[in-house]
């Protein structure tokens, strides 16, 4: 099935990136934060970030004029001097732009669009068009990040969206980090924050190589639009390695096992081939043993003993981050089939 989709044109030094705010207006009120990232992007890549005409409108109005958000989005796709789109933060709300999107455009036009959690909606609906996405970073998250972005991030956007395809590794970051920031804060944008050591991925079972296509986002966005007209095809689900994230609102591991229940109920889950779940979001360690329970319980009722499952992966909400090229190849190789720790093999 992957390879029905179109892969969008590689960015290069001088590609010009739509900002959308897709979601939250709230860009606005950190200006000097976006400023930062659109001189970062320039700085890492050569890239010129340009916003949408009604990205900096502020929220109140792109709260009431969610027409005005998927107006951008299409604004984005038609411009022939637009080679790229980057999310300019998530939200809680760009499924309401679900009755105005034109996955025509998306199909006729297919260009790089970069963004996670809110922006899990418009990558799936890329996906539900033909067209591969990229869930990675927002322009004020890691390509604002203070103290300038962590190589791992930039290393990993170059291998999805600039390099020449081919297959290559995914590799646990060297450090991580979840501290808040003061995005108003001048001084701090300059000061890297405290990170942690990299602490590796976990492998919760499954012992044979898999390979599919990867699909996914953040979960909770997920049940928003769970049942809605923008929800992927069966097929779309059919032999994918599954990528799942969680927000700062922090579901419980009891509830991500619900949503989990949800899947196998309509038989999402029976039709993996993997499953990839993302450094859950301001989890105590007691939490992640928690959820690792869950998914495996879940798992065990759904016949799903033999699906491997990869834990604690650098994606969604936590920093650095890696893109994640949805619509392209992963292959799954738990440690028993492969030197420990395993591997992750993605195709752009």
């Amino acid at each position: 099935m992957a390879t029905e989709l179109i892969r969008p044109p590689r960015l290069v030094p001088g590609s010009r990136v739509a900002a959308l705010s897709l979601s939250s207006g709230f860009v606005t009120e950190v200006m000097d934060r976006y400023h930062a990232g659109v001189r970062q992007v320039a700085q890492a890549f050569g890239w010129e970030v340009v916003p949408a005409p009604n990205a900096l409108r502020g929220p109140e109005y792109l709260d009431a004029h969610p027409q005005a958000r998927a107006d951008d989005l299409h604004w984005a796709l038609e411009n022939p001097e637009i080679h790229g789109l980057v999310s300019i933060i998530g939200g809680d709300d760009s499924v309401r732009l679900l009755p105005f999107l034109r996955p025509d455009l998306i199909r006729a036009h297919p260009k790089v669009f970069l963004g996670y959690s809110d922006s899990t909606v418009t990558l799936l609906q890329f996906l539900r068009a033909g067209v591969m996405a990229y869930h990675g970073p927002a322009l004020l998250t890691d390509l604002a990040e203070s103290g300038g972005m962590h190589p791992f991030t930039v290393e990993a956007l170059r291998r999805a969206l600039v390099d020449e395809p081919q297959a290559y590794d995914l590799t646990p970051a060297p450090q991580w980090t979840q501290a808040p920031q003061d995005w108003n804060d001048a001084a701090a944008q300059a000061v890297r924050r405290p990170h942690q050591p990299g602490d590796g991925w976990v492998w919760l079972q499954g012992d044979a190589p898999v390979e599919g296509h990867l699909i996914g986002g953040c979960l909770e966005v997920l049940d928003m639009l769970n049942g809605t007209p923008g929800w992927p095809e069966p097929e779309l689900w059919r032999g994918a390695v599954l990528a799942l994230e969680t927000s700062n609102d922090v579901p419980t591991p009891a509830q991500v096992g619900y949503w989990l229940r949800n899947y196998a109920a309509q038989g999402i889950l029976g039709d993996l081939a993997g499953l990839m779940l993302a450094r859950p979001r301001d989890y105590t360690p007691e939490m992640t043993q928690a959820l690792y329970g869950w998914v495996r319980r879940v798992l065990k009722e759904a016949g799903r003993e033999d699906l491997p499952v990869v834990a604690n992966v650098d994606f969604g909400h936590t920093s650095p981050q890696l893109t994640l090229p949805l619509g392209g190849r992963a292959r799954l190789v738990p440690p028993a089939s492969a030197q420990p720790p395993g591997r992750v093999t993605v195709t752009p």
